[in-house]
């Protein structure tokens, strides 16, 4: 099945990014889904039963465990171990979570981690691209909403260095579009967010950041993805994400 890369035409601006980030980040594209804040994750299994992974009761079973990450960070760290090539399978994805950000999860938590890590693997791989990171919801406030963005950047970054470390792939050989978009996840990764206003254009500066962050995600996955060897050579111009 080929793969095809989706962008979407925006510019994106927020006041706390650092200077490289300051200026417009233009995003070129075919299609966009509409902006969509997703704090839980929803999937049906093969009973035709609903799952749901929500943000609340996920940092609630990590603070019984005593660690200091965000389901963001989770999620984060998931989505990047997934864009690098990881295996699909739920323990590989447990595994390089515990050493990408030594964590050691178990129990109830641990399931559901597996679990969001097929659902996320899953997500990534459809072409319907239904895929959203898991984030705080939208009334929380503005400054609390753009540190776990923040830190599910930083996790996507450890989660693919991980993967990359395994494989020991140089940084000149990554895949396609995967280093540029790297630089732009580490630079939305030094979001400043202690001072932001709560105010329209904060709102819209972090939604489109969000969305900037589900295409760059589903990009660099794209990326790792194996290639339909049919699709390669075409010269069709694959659409890409600056």
């Amino acid at each position: 099945m080929a793969r095809y890369k989706v962008n979407v035409t925006k510019f994106i601006h927020i006041n706390s990014l650092p200077s490289l980030l300051q200026q417009s980040v233009e995003v070129r594209a075919q299609r966009c889904n509409n902006l969509v804040s997703r704090e839980n994750i929803m999937t049906t299994n093969s009973r035709g039963e609903v799952s749901q992974f929500d943000f609340e009761e996920l940092a609630n079973q990590l603070l019984e465990q005593g660690q200091a990450a965000s389901p963001a960070d989770l999620h984060g760290c998931l989505c990047g171990l997934l864009a690098a090539g990881a295996s699909h399978q739920a323990e590989a994805g447990m595994d390089g979570l515990n050493q990408a950000l030594d964590l050691d999860l178990h129990g109830e938590l641990a399931e559901q981690v597996m679990a969001l890590y097929v659902v996320t693997a899953q997500a990534l791989d459809n072409d319907e691209f239904d895929f959203y990171p898991l984030l705080l919801d939208d009334e929380a406030d503005i400054a609390s909403r753009t540190a776990a963005l923040a830190g599910w950047c930083r996790s996507f970054l450890a989660g693919y260095a991980q993967v990359s470390a395994a494989a020991s792939r140089p940084r000149a050989a990554l895949p396609g579009d995967s280093s540029e978009i790297l630089q732009d996840l580490a630079a939305i990764a030094e979001a400043d967010h202690d001072d932001l206003v709560e105010d329209e254009e904060s709102e819209k500066n972090y939604a489109e950041l969000t969305e900037y962050i589900r295409f760059a995600a589903l990009n660099a996955y794209a990326d790792s993805a194996p290639q339909d060897p049919g699709a390669a050579g075409s010269g069709s111009g694959v659409p890409r994400l600056h």
